[in-house]
């Protein structure tokens, strides 16, 4: 049998695209050259290189798993208060706070597929949600509504008071946040600034001490420029890709910075996070989360585990954003 035919084959695939160097197809992660605008595309596939050819409609959304909640920003609210990004979202915003099904994609993205039918229950919320008043007294309202309107009640409170917050921090607290209107809102931000100035204060702390490492790593790393065959630098930067992906995060920027460290921005459990981290052992400088001075202890490879810990056990709080 002539192999040789097979390694040439070239297939038609329509694949969601997301951005980047990379689409995932039900089998394997394909590389994308060259990158176009994100949605969903027709490619040409041979080993593992897809070439974009034209845009497309959906397919096969059908054999996905269908999830469904209610919409904040590009966010779709489901369950247990989690809020996860909508891929591929229409050019013509749905309403606020509108019911929204979504396809769960092989990689865990979601995307988005359709408005769903109202109930009385949406356009109460989003009046109340006008009027800066609280969900209590309002009847019908399903979980995820109450959720997705506690954020959107929370996002209004944090540009008034100018203090950020991403949902995972906030999750616990959400559906009294809804319930309650302003005050718990303002006190679940509050909450969170000083919980980051404590963070801020350690973190200084630990500068004190990297400073004195600073020259000596400094004369090592270009040593390690001389002599290696890739730069430093390349070879952490390849490293911290690798590390992310075996710990199920999605790899979203790298950025070389001085004293042989990195910046990494990455995606997981629907939050995106930085993180500075040494690019020679990929020890952890700052986590970008509150770990209360520990952020040493962890590596790249180990920092998603932990960050999931955190948000399941609602004690998230996020010190550096992308």
């Amino acid at each position: 049998m002539d192999y040789r035919k097979f390694l040439g084959k070239v297939e038609s695939r329509v694949l969601p695209y997301f951005g980047g160097g990379t689409v995932d197809s039900a089998s394997r992660r394909l590389r994308v050259t060259p990158p176009v605008k994100p949605g969903w595309w027709r490619f040409d596939v041979k080993g593992r290189d897809a070439t974009p050819r034209e845009p497309s409609e959906p397919e096969g959304l059908e054999a996905l798993p269908r999830v469904r909640g209610h919409v904040w920003g590009r966010r779709l609210v489901r369950e247990g208060a989690v809020a996860e990004p909508l891929e591929l979202m229409p050019e013509e915003e749905p309403p606020r706070l509108a019911p929204v099904s979504a396809r769960r994609w092989v990689d865990g993205a979601l995307l988005f597929e359709c408005v769903d039918f109202e109930s009385e229950a949406e356009g109460a919320a989003r009046l109340a949600l006008e009027e800066d008043q609280p969900l209590s007294g309002i009847r019908g309202v399903s979980a995820s509504l109450r959720a997705a309107f506690g954020y959107a009640l929370l996002a209004q409170v944090s540009r008034d008071v100018g203090i950020r917050f991403v949902p995972a921090e906030v999750r616990g607290r959400i559906l009294a946040v809804a319930e309650g209107g302003r005050v718990p809102a303002e006190a679940c931000l509050r909450r969170l600034s000083l919980e980051r100035e404590a963070q801020t204060s350690r973190l200084r702390q630990a500068q004190a001490h990297a400073e004195r490492r600073a020259l000596s790593a400094r004369l090592v790393a270009e040593a390690q420029r001389r002599t290696g065959p890739l730069g430093a630098s390349e070879d952490g930067m390849q490293r911290a890709q690798q590390a992310l992906l075996n710990a199920g995060a999605r790899p979203l920027g790298l950025r070389r910075l001085a004293d042989q460290r990195l910046e990494v921005t990455y995606a997981f459990m629907g939050e995106r996070f930085v993180s500075i981290v040494a690019a020679d052992s990929l020890q952890v400088l700052d986590a970008g989360i509150c770990l209360a001075g520990a952020d040493g202890e962890v590596t790249l490879e180990s920092l998603p585990s932990v960050i999931r810990e955190a948000i399941e056990t609602e004690v998230l709080v996020v010190t550096r954003y992308a």
